[in-house]
């Protein structure tokens, strides 16, 4: 089972100088915990709920007014849609992520694959998920960017 079978097609990709209330209202709005974050057509960041609570509100002195990009996560890992789900799986233990975008091999963002559309899409995809649910959870000591 590839990727482009499980994966959520529709992604709102944000502007990295969109104000991070407003990045967190469309969150709420599709009822996600990530956004894409695109400029000049390329995927160069992803900015989490986690991201605008911890990095932009409860940092001193933040508010709801400073870009996305000042508190985004500008590594981003991603998958291909012709990938297998196991590799999606692979990549998000790896790298200790619960979601990744999904690009075609043009690199067009044509999706965001999550650790629930890999635990509901079959023996495959439950497979996949535990075994990066098992990666995420391990401990790394190290505060991530």
């Amino acid at each position: 089972m590839n990727v482009a079978e499980v994966m959520t097609p529709q992604v709102d990709l944000a502007d990295p100088n969109t104000k991070i209330v407003n990045a967190a209202r469309k969150m709420r709005e599709d009822d996600v915990g990530a956004l894409p974050v695109g400029e000049n057509d390329r995927l160069i960041g992803m900015v989490t709920d986690r991201d605008i609570a911890m990095r932009g509100v409860a940092a001193e002195g933040a508010s709801g007014n400073i870009a996305v990009r000042e508190v985004m996560s500008e590594r981003v890992f991603y998958c291909f849609d012709d990938e297998p789900v196991e590799r999606a799986g692979e990549l998000m233990a790896e790298h200790q992520v619960h979601r990744l975008p999904v690009l075609n091999r043009d690199k067009r963002l044509v999706g965001i694959v999550s650790l629930a559309d890999l635990a509901r899409s079959g023996d495959e995809g439950e497979r996949a998920s535990i075994k990066a649910l098992k990666g995420i959870s391990e401990p790394t000591g190290v505060p991530r960017r």
